[in-house]
């Protein structure tokens, strides 16, 4: 199963940028993070990044990219979003201002429930994922 990431605004670009970093650097994710690059437009250098794809195969690498995110979320500053889209096409956001202020058994909640919402996509199978909302 790929999942992408996307954020949007201004600094998009550069949050994935450092996202994709963050979760590279996970020993269950390595290998498993692309870049998702458009061509540069006319007068502009380098391709542009639109989003992250992850490919999230046995348990270990969802629960990796799970607490990876919110590791990640946790370390910003400002007003960060980023939008997971699974393969069905429903997604959830998650804002680095909703998840800084978070004790220690919220943020696991938080993992927790990010986990089995990509692993219960995972055992529906391509056909109907499990649909549920985030707090």
């Amino acid at each position: 199963m790929h999942v992408a990431l996307i954020s949007e605004g201004p600094d998009g670009e550069e949050q994935l940028r450092s996202l994709r970093d963050w979760l590279a650097d996970s020993q269950e994710l390595r290998g498993r993070v692309d870049a998702v690059e458009r061509p540069p437009e006319t007068g502009t250098l380098g391709p542009v990044l639109d989003a992250l794809s992850v490919a999230l195969g046995p348990a270990g690498a969802v629960s990796a990219f799970a607490t990876g995110l919110i590791a990640w979320l946790r370390s910003r500053r400002g007003d960060v979003h980023i939008k997971v889209t699974l393969p069905d096409g429903s997604s959830l956001d998650l804002a680095a201002k909703r998840i800084s202020g978070l004790d220690t058994p919220a943020l696991q909640r938080q993992v927790e429930q990010i986990a089995d919402l990509l692993g219960s996509w995972q055992a529906a199978g391509a056909d109907e994922p499990e649909r549920r909302e985030l707090p």
